[in-house]
């Protein structure tokens, strides 16, 4: 069964698995203590903390390891703030960092610090000339993400370093979806990862710190890994994660594995929309990781998509509020300003097959169209001018025509129809739209009331994909009047 969600987790590398069985026998002893079991135990640390470093383009003294990527980001942060108290409290970041940033930025924001979120452009990409006006005086980090996890566009680190260094203010560096694919670029300040986005094993994750940067840990401190991250180190799976971090960076496979992983993903960046009718592909052309592209498919439910694949025997991911527990569209794709609703993100791990690639491409067109059909979309997943009666059926009988100078939520639109989507989720409001657009004359409007989050970006971004007028959100007596103006 291909495995396409590498970004999340990539399968454990042989290098990892065979150095994981040799060290839980080697690597059980306190390497604290002087003992000869001891002493094995801290070489395999040393050793394992000298291979981190070489590949990350660090000192050895300089990085650490934490139990997770998650713990990492978290004591990056909290410590940079800290130290940099006097001078100020003001934190940056991007509108797409992972979640991870987001929740360190909360904690700080709880505790009576600011921050600040830098905007991205359609394809998710940070404009420098935006963090160089957004660097004041009270500025303490810099939270950046060398390339965002959902959609696979790198940021400008290099540039936003040089800014931040010529500023005085530290840049910290998200590093865990590229660091498998080579060293991080720039004059950052600290640097996070996780081993199992590059085939190790979980629970381990890294925290390098520049020397001369101001950091003060937080939380419960002791003796092991410079005070950074407390407890006994897991020596076996710190030992497997630098291994095979140290196997992808041995030689130029690496390098030849990216190019040809960048090629099967242009293939697919090509061919989805030539085989799926109403594909919106995401994310930069060409500033991106090798492995990781993501689309979205106007009118289908993402969480029915991914069982669709699944039964088709692919393990994709999706960025849909359908697929999320809290029923909100991924704030990655809303930064974006793009279409959330049938949302699915391939990442190829390492030694994907081609065959696979051609055969997801082959079973992609008919789960979508199946999903469609079952959702009462029509052939080709666009409107139709049907009839008033299908929209009004289509609604659950709610279609109607506004009676002049009064439009739901707000100031007098001109006459219009009005499709009532409260208590259905998307993409069944943008299905709505869509088939009652064309029973309104050009300059005519369609009020789409939804109770959903997702309409919320789904509506807009319909509105993009098919060349229509979108007036804007209306309170209403529940959820919102969301208003489109036929173009065309």
């Amino acid at each position: 069964m291909p495995y396409f969600d590498a970004a999340s987790a990539a399968p454990l590398h042989p290098v990892a698995r065979e150095a994981l069985l040799a060290s839980l026998d080697e690597g059980w002893a306190d390497p604290a203590r002087l003992y000869r079991e001891g002493r094995r135990g801290r070489l395999l640390l040393d050793a394992a903390r000298e291979a981190a470093a070489e590949a990350v383009g660090c000192r050895p003294d300089e990085l650490v390891f934490t139990p997770s990527g998650t713990q990492a980001v978290h004591s990056g942060v909290s410590g940079a703030l800290a130290a940099r108290r006097r001078v100020g409290r003001r934190l940056l970041h991007s509108a797409v960092e992972h979640s991870s940033v987001l929740h360190a930025a909360e904690v700080h924001e709880a505790a009576g610090g600011s921050r600040a979120e830098l905007a991205v452009d359609r394809t998710g990409r940070v404009a420098a000339g935006d963090v160089a006006a957004a660097l004041g005086p009270d500025t303490a980090l810099v939270c950046l993400q060398s390339a965002n996890h959902e959609v696979g566009t790198e940021q400008p680190v290099e540039e936003v370093a040089a800014l931040c260094r010529e500023a005085g203010v530290p840049l910290l560096v998200d590093a865990a979806q590229s660091l498998p694919w080579g060293p991080v670029p720039g004059g950052w300040s600290l640097l996070t990862a996780s081993a199992h986005k590059w085939g190790g094993p979980p629970g381990v994750g890294l925290l390098a710190v520049r020397k001369g940067t101001r950091f003060a840990p937080q939380g419960p401190r002791d003796e092991r890994e410079s005070g950074r991250s407390p407890g006994f180190e897991n020596i076996p799976a710190v030992v497997a994660a630098a291994a095979s971090l140290r196997a992808l960076r041995a030689g130029p496979e690496t390098t030849d594995e990216a190019a040809r992983l960048r090629r099967l993903v242009d293939r697919i960046r090509t061919r989805v929309p030539e085989l799926v009718p109403d594909v919106e592909v995401v994310g930069d052309p060409v500033h991106r990781l090798p492995h990781l592209v993501t689309f979205s498919c106007l009118y289908v439910d993402g969480e029915a998509l991914l069982h669709e694949l699944d039964r088709a025997g692919f393990s994709v991911s999706s960025g849909s509020s359908c697929t999320s527990s809290t029923l909100t569209p991924s704030h990655v794709l809303r930064a974006m300003g793009v279409l959330s609703e049938g949302n699915v993100r391939v990442s190829l791990p390492y030694g994907t097959d081609e065959a696979d690639v051609e055969r997801f491409l082959e079973v992609l067109p008919q789960a979508v169209r199946a999903v469609r059909e079952r959702l009462g979309v029509p052939a080709a997943g666009r409107e139709t001018a049907a009839g008033r009666e299908t929209a009004a059926t289509t609604a659950g009988g709610a279609a109607e025509e506004a009676p002049a100078g009064e439009e739901p939520g707000g100031p007098a639109e001109p006459a219009g129809l009005v499709v009532d989507s409260l208590g259905k989720r998307c993409p069944l409001p943008v299905i709505e739209l869509a088939k009652a657009i064309h029973e309104v004359p050009v300059g005519g409007t369609v009020t789409v009331l939804s109770d959903d989050e997702a309409a919320r970006q789904d509506i807009p971004a319909w509105c993009t994909m098919r060349d229509q007028e979108y007036v804007g959100e209306r309170p209403a007596e529940r959820g919102a009047a969301y208003v489109v103006r036929r173009r065309a």
